[in-house]
């Protein structure tokens, strides 16, 4: 079967999609290999053995100038290099940076704060434990959060409502407080798209945590690239899953030695999923009446072969008789 299959994505160099999104998944060898998806239809553009900047400016310089200058986005993480190979190759592109990556770069911040915190309370003290036992809480967004129904908690030896216990927590620590608002406004501002918003926060004078202040001088270096990840609607939330995806290929196999064969069955793959996806609606349908034919039918062994009722009229009135 894998014979069969080619493991190219794309052969033309004259056509590219307006929208890209990339990234690297670690494969053959524990190497990280680089992967590219259109923005549009989610299909693999493309996926090189390696994520060298030299490897990817080599490739990207082979298609043609007009279809280069026809690329429009790119959605990608905070890798520097990447912006540095669409500036290169790409001169009317524009960069987009993942919103998801700039929201967990906020949270692992504050909850590194939040243990910095955390640990210069006594571990028995009420601080530590609000800190500490409901910790997920504070990475939760505030609106959602139970603000009617107190629970008890035996930690802190209390009953409190999650608003109640996030609320004592960083009421613990003014660097705490600030931080833990300037992330709620954060993806809040992710969430309605607001850019000038998200300007101001950049630009934030608060006394915050070390590693909030890092991150939003690296969103500050990225000012275009950010505000682009707020106000256009792509994301790289179609290439995460594929990865995912990818590495259940991976284990199914208990990995590949050959890059080839990892390229063929992740081709293999995608050729299966867009069968099934273009299912005739009569299929389908016979096979969602079968499914319900069977937990009352008596004799399921009648109807085992589904595709006889395509070619026999009278087995898919008998299908239909049986409801």
């Amino acid at each position: 079967m894998l014979g069969n299959c080619s493991h190219r994505f794309i052969d033309s160099y004259e056509y590219l999609p307006a929208h890209l999104a990339f990234d690297e998944f670690k494969g053959v060898d524990r190497q990280l290999h680089f992967i590219c998806l259109d923005g549009d239809n989610h299909q693999v553009v493309q996926i090189l053995r390696t994520r060298y900047k030299k490897t990817l400016l080599k490739y990207f310089g082979r298609f043609s100038p007009q279809a280069r200058a026809n690329f429009r986005t790119v959605t990608m993480d905070l890798n520097f290099y990447y912006q540095d190979i669409v500036r290169a190759c790409f001169p009317n592109a524009q960069i987009v940076i993942d919103c998801f990556h700039m929201i967990q770069m906020l949270t692992r911040s504050f909850n590194s704060l939040r243990v910095k915190v955390m640990k210069t309370f006594d571990k028995r003290s009420r601080q530590y434990q609000l800190l500490k036992s409901l910790w997920k809480l504070y990475l939760k967004k505030f609106d959602e959060l139970e603000k009617v129904h107190p629970r008890y908690n035996w930690h802190y030896k209390d009953c409190l409502t999650q608003a109640q216990v996030v609320t004592e927590g960083i009421n613990t620590s003014t660097t705490l407080e600030n931080s833990y608002n300037l992330m709620q406004s954060f993806i809040q501002a992710f969430e309605t798209g607001n850019t000038h918003e998200l300007k101001s926060l950049i630009n934030c004078q608060d006394q915050i945590g070390t590693l909030m202040h890092k991150t939003l001088l690296t969103f500050k270096h990225n000012l275009t690239a950010v505000l682009n990840g707020a106000a256009l609607p792509y994301s790289n939330g179609c290439l995460e899953g594929f990865n995912r995806k990818i590495k259940q290929i991976e284990r199914t196999a208990f990995g590949y030695s050959n890059f080839t064969n990892l390229l063929t069955r992740i081709r293999l793959e995608e050729i299966n999923i867009k069968k099934k996806t273009k299912q005739p609606f009569n299929d389908c349908l016979i096979l969602f009446i079968y499914s319900l034919s069977t937990g009352f039918d008596k004799e399921p062994h009648i109807l085992t072969d589904i595709s006889r009722t395509r070619k026999d009229p009278l087995l898919t009135k008998r299908v239909f008789s049986m409801q």
